[in-house]
């Protein structure tokens, strides 16, 4: 085998990844209410940057924020689906595994609002003067 196949073959495999990945957020996006609630959060807050005309730098820090958000989100649905597969019954581990799994993403989301008061209040004030 030459380093061509082995790299087509590398390719396809990466390209499956993508694909797995892909999956996996439109499955999360599909399917768990709590994903779609920061989507529709996420787009009002953009919305209102862009009407704001936040600095660049704040573009980045609000995007970042964002996408922390969604992925503390799907981590926290991962942990609950391997929890299930693993037990059906009630078990104090996987309920304290849920609860902290969800309570990482509410941590999360309250340093985000503190950090979206930061960034939008002064630009709201200026336009309320």
């Amino acid at each position: 085998m030459d380093f061509r196949d082995r790299n087509r073959r590398g390719v396809k495999r990466l390209l499956a990844a993508f694909a797995f990945a892909l999956q996996g957020v439109r499955d999360v996006v599909t399917h768990e209410k709590n994903m779609q609630l920061h989507l529709i959060i996420a787009a009002a807050v953009l919305a209102l940057a862009g009407l704001l005309r936040l600095p660049l730098l704040h573009w980045v820090l609000l995007l970042l924020v964002i996408a922390g958000v969604f992925a503390l989100e799907m981590m926290n649905t991962a942990v609950e689906r391997v929890v299930d597969l693993c037990t059906e019954e009630f078990h104090p581990l996987a309920k304290r595994a849920k609860d902290i799994a969800a309570g990482a993403v509410f941590m999360y989301c309250l340093f985000a609002v503190v950090i979206g008061i930061i960034l939008f209040l002064p630009p709201i004030l200026r336009l309320l003067k």
